[in-house]
């Protein structure tokens, strides 16, 4: 194996009698020979330890809407500091972030970043938060955690985007310090985990289950419908109605267009149908904010009253134009309250996603863009 670029001390392993060392970070359990790589291959075991190798490197930064994570209900029209690592620890045949997820060398990492710099970036560039994204946080555990504690100090919330594959005791410690969820749902199939994503479905149910009653983590779900996978009425069905008797009506919910990539080049693109198709079941079921993504739709993409119908948030893409919610998150028109986290006045960042260079120079470093 190469030599890891940084090899920082992991958590969540232990030592087995046949001499290998299991990692207990997230459900596929993988055993490792001195030298080996995991699944997710930045996770690594070195003598005696398993060690993270991306600990304090990024793929890169981006100054994006909130919007975009996509959260619709926390802190809308803010800015908010995007940035992930490599590699990844499901197998999705038809990942959209492939060049970065399925990285198996670590030339992708282009920056290296301390935790107390991206938080002192993030306050620099008027970011309300600092997102996880690009790949999971999950795998880079320690680094997440540690730049969210460096965040939270300066008054900044961290955002985790991810897909919910995770063991229970680093789970609990990883959502100590997040303040809001987009978990990637990917189908309502053990079937489709399986086959399509390399993993199994009850650990992201019971990551779902765990965020919404053990935690104060606002949350939201986002499902990437995929024609003839995962897109019947059956299943929209089965899951819109698990999500709203077992999470609650409120949790918001984004259904995405699949455009063809990585290892599904030859499944056509999600028709526009489809998602107000889901839109619809989810509803009619009891769903109160069901979105459509990755498409053009601004009555998809409203949030509206769930009490007069009026609308509370419209939204141009990612961009907010226009927002009657009261200071306190209330319907401007009966005053009935939005589910959600609410500045008293939204954002003004726009739609507008902004590369950022992070360069190592004095104090703490400066930013460019």
């Amino acid at each position: 194996m190469t030599e890891p670029l940084n090899a920082f001390p992991g958590r969540y392993w232990h030592m087995m009698e046949d001499g290998r060392i299991q990692c207990d970070l997230c459900p596929r359990f993988c055993r490792l020979h001195d030298g080996q790589r995991a699944f997710c291959f930045v996770r690594a075991r070195e003598g005696d330890q398993i060690v993270s190798t991306t600990y304090g490197q990024s793929s890169g930064f981006c100054v994006d809407p909130i919007e975009k994570k996509p959260l619709y209900h926390f802190l809308p029209g803010t800015s908010v500091l995007s940035f992930g690592t490599g590699g990844c620890n499901l197998g999705c045949k038809y990942c959209q972030n492939w060049t970065i997820s399925k990285a198996q060398e670590l030339d992708v990492l282009a920056t290296r970043a301390s935790p107390e710099h991206i938080a002192w970036t993030a306050e620099r560039l008027g970011c309300s938060s600092v997102a996880f994204t690009y790949n999971d946080p999950t795998i880079f555990h320690e680094y997440a955690i540690d730049t969210a504690i460096a965040c939270r100090a300066r008054g900044i919330k961290s955002v985790a985007v991810s897909a919910g594959y995770v063991c229970p005791e680093p789970r609990a410690e990883f959502y100590r310090h997040i303040d809001a969820a987009n978990i990637d749902l990917k189908g309502f199939s053990e079937e489709f985990y399986r086959n399509v994503c390399s993993a199994h479905l009850q650990p992201v149910l019971d990551t779902l289950v765990y965020l919404k009653r053990e935690t104060q983590v606002w949350l939201e779900i986002t499902t990437l419908l995929i024609p003839g996978f995962n897109d019947s009425d059956a299943e929209l069905e089965q899951m819109t109605q698990w999500v709203v008797e077992t999470l609650g009506p409120d949790v918001p919910w984004h259904f995405a267009a699949f455009h063809p990539d990585w290892r599904m080049r030859d499944v056509p693109p999600t028709p526009i149908g489809t998602l107000l198709r889901a839109r619809v079941i989810a509803m009619k079921n009891g769903v109160r904010y069901a979105y459509v993504g990755n498409v053009p739709d601004p009555v998809g993409q409203a949030t509206y009253c769930d009490d007069c119908r009026a609308i509370l948030i419209a939204r141009n893409g990612y961009e907010v134009t226009a927002c009657r919610l009261t200071a306190d998150g209330k319907c401007g028109r009966c005053g009935a309250p939005c589910a959600g986290v609410f500045d008293p006045v939204p954002g003004e960042w726009g739609s507008i996603s902004l590369p950022v260079a992070l360069t190592a120079m004095t104090g703490m470093g400066e930013a460019v863009h």
